[in-house]
């Protein structure tokens, strides 16, 4: 990760995030969530729809792919699309 931001500024961004009340922190990080996911549908849907997955196993791989490696990845999107075709999860 490129940092373009002196160590000064981001001590001070932070004890600035860090003087605002827990309740603004979680609300303001729930909304920039929101609008990342919101972004992600909105790239998958101007994509079209490659690789026949299920809308939500193709927002779990933009979203958390980078974060699991290929036999876990695999499992998930599988899980996610039988939840979204209907079937039933396997225990």
């Amino acid at each position: 990760m490129t940092r373009d931001t002196t160590p000064a500024v981001r001590t001070m961004y932070r004890e600035m995030l860090m003087s605002r009340p827990p309740a603004e922190r979680l609300t303001a990080s729930c909304r920039m969530f929101a609008a990342a996911r919101e972004l992600a549908l909105a790239g998958l849907a101007a994509a079209g729809d490659p690789g026949g997955h299920s809308w939500r196993a193709r927002l779990f791989l933009r979203l958390y792919g980078r974060d699991f490696g290929p036999d876990e990845r695999r499992l998930i999107v599988a899980q996610l699309d039988r939840l979204e075709s209907g079937e039933a999860a396997e225990e």
